[in-house]
């Protein structure tokens, strides 16, 4: 987490740098600004949840259901949790870190992921209403079975990394 934060600072400074030569730094840090004041209350709701949820749910129950015995069954569970998650990725990374650290495997966090970008049902009105029930319903045919197959793999190739 360091080195991510070192690095975003770098670019921040870089780009600042480079904004105030061509004089549109104000504009760039009200718009940051702007966005920071948006994000930051689902910020706060989506830390809470995952605090609260890791001192509610168990160790025991999320290795079992969600950890490295788990199998496919935790595959699937993070696929569906995946799926059903709403939001961006301010909504989703922190839950997937949070499952990560209560003891979720390498494997299941994938296939959360890679089904909350591939079958998000929550943009499912959207989708439909933009491209149509036939589309739709192609896509998610087509899509169904990635973020098992991706958990699968991530579990083969990393399942003993130590990436918390």
């Amino acid at each position: 987490m360091l080195i991510s934060t070192i690095i975003m600072g770098a670019l921040a400074v870089v780009l600042t740098y480079f904004a105030y030569r061509k004089g549109v730094h104000p504009q760039g840090f009200k718009i940051g600004w702007d966005l920071l004041i948006q994000i930051l209350p689902m910020l706060f709701f989506v830390f809470v949840v995952t605090g609260m949820t890791q001192v509610l749910i168990p160790r025991e129950a999320i290795s079992k259901w969600i950890g490295a015995e788990s199998g496919l069954r935790g595959l699937l569970i993070g696929s569906v949790i995946g799926g059903l998650t709403p939001g961006g990725p301010y909504n989703a990374f922190p839950i997937a870190a949070g499952l990560l650290k209560m003891g979720g495997s390498v494997g299941t966090v994938v296939a959360f992921l890679t089904g909350w970008l591939l079958i998000a049902v929550t943009r499912l009105p959207l989708e439909i209403g933009l491209m149509g029930w036939k589309f739709s319903l192609i896509r998610i045919a087509c899509t169904f079975f990635f973020p098992p197959i991706a958990g699968y793999i991530a579990n083969m190739f990393f399942a003993k990394a130590n990436v918390v």
